[in-house]
């Protein structure tokens, strides 16, 4: 994603570590860098304010539970299946060669 105004960090950057930010896990510099973006671009901004909502929905509804071991089997086996669905694995005499298949997720 991109506003197309000018910014010392890019929005794909920030949006990428809006995360972090949330969780107050980058160091000083790198959270003040992505704190004036976020003050000067409305989009960036936008998508945060979501994203801030979504964390706190989460935390609120989630808080404190575990997933249950079969949840936990069955997520295990779906992230296996994916990679192995994006992986080609060719194996020739003694080496391995894997190759893999990027996925770019595009928003409508």
């Amino acid at each position: 994603m991109s506003c197309g105004g000018p910014h010392e960090t890019d929005c794909s950057q920030v949006l990428a570590e809006v995360w972090a930010f949330l969780d107050n896990e980058c160091d000083k510099g790198k959270r003040e860098l992505l704190r004036q973006h976020l003050d000067e671009c409305s989009p960036c901004l936008e998508q945060y304010g979501i994203e801030e909502h979504l964390k706190v929905l989460l935390a609120r509804k989630c808080g404190g539970e575990h997933a249950t071991q079969e949840f936990r089997d069955r997520l295990r086996a779906c992230i296996r299946q994916t990679v192995l669905q994006q992986t080609q694995i060719r194996a020739e005499g003694n080496s391995v060669e894997v190759t893999t298949t990027r996925v770019e997720i595009t928003e409508p």
